[in-house]
């Protein structure tokens, strides 16, 4: 998967995670060759029992059909005992989108609570660098955690991506986003290497990300959890109420079907309903 289909390390991580579990949870795992399906369809049953969500459930499976095919493949395995578990369908919720009120409040929060004592000084412009970047870029969290300097190119306003499967993209750079990245990288000496710092100085882990926002969270007046992907869901989101075209917002968001984009279409009707709802005198 990392040389063939140049999965990214969180990929990786996240599929061997998922073989890990199933080796732990069956006692009687003496070797691949050697589960069956009626053995799959218990390790199904059991996750659904323990409330694990369709999305998890799924994830682990992908995995593990993922492995089975590659047996077979490469090593000659004869029978694939997944071929027959049917999984759940998947789940079809609604993105969770910001409003443009709680957005403005939160992408404010970073120089608004600044502190004098924190050390180094440059953090607060980092974070709102940051926040401009998803919010304006729609880009995943690991895609801006390995963004590097010369990613961006400020006087063309425009970014390179290494999206999944290591596909790059161009994506273009908000005014706001540019003039907040340029404040850091002065502050903070940014001139190489790594775009996101952390206060040592190294690249910025996911965790480290997510912690931000947790903190800038509890500042505000938003009464849910906000995550990278909620602003990637908000800009995508955004973009169509404004009248962008579907096919533009996929190439921007790097999704490789159009059918992934098609959700946000969804959100915008939701919206559209609950205008027409508040508004019209026969609604």
């Amino acid at each position: 998967m990392r040389v063939e289909k140049s999965a990214s390390k969180h990929t990786l991580d996240g599929y061997a995670r998922a073989l890990r579990v199933f080796r732990e949870w069956d006692p009687k795992f003496s070797e691949w060759g050697a589960c069956s399906t009626t053995t799959f369809r218990k390790y199904l049953f059991e996750m659904m029992k323990l409330g694990r969500s369709r999305a998890t459930v799924r994830q682990h499976f992908a995995a593990l059909r993922s492995f089975y095919k590659w047996l077979r493949d490469r090593r000659g395995m004869k029978e694939n005992p997944l071929a027959d578990v049917q999984l759940p369908k998947p789940e079809r919720k609604l993105p969770v989108v910001l409003t443009a009120k709680h957005l403005d409040e939160l992408l404010e929060l970073p120089l608004k609570s600044a502190d004098e004592k924190v050390k180094p000084s440059w953090l607060p412009l980092r974070d709102a660098a940051v926040l401009e970047l998803f919010y304006g870029t729609g880009i995943r969290l690991q895609e801006l955690v390995d963004l590097n300097v010369e990613d961006v190119d400020v006087y063309s306003e425009t970014m390179r991506v290494m999206g999944k499967g290591a596909k790059e993209r161009m994506v273009p750079v908000g005014g706001m986003a540019v003039k907040a990245l340029q404040k850091y990288q002065s502050a903070a000496g940014v001139r190489n290497g790594p775009l996101i710092i952390s206060k040592q100085r190294k690249r910025i882990s996911r965790r480290a990300v997510s912690n931000l926002l947790d903190k800038y969270l509890k500042m505000s007046s938003i009464p849910l959890r906000v995550t990278p992907h909620k602003l990637r869901h908000s800009f995508a989101t955004h973009l169509l109420d404004a009248g962008a075209d579907l096919r533009a917002v996929q190439e921007l968001l790097g999704h490789a079907d159009l059918s992934t984009t098609q959700i946000y279409t969804h959100v915008s009707f939701e919206r559209l309903k609950d205008a027409y709802d508040d508004a019209h005198p026969r609604a």
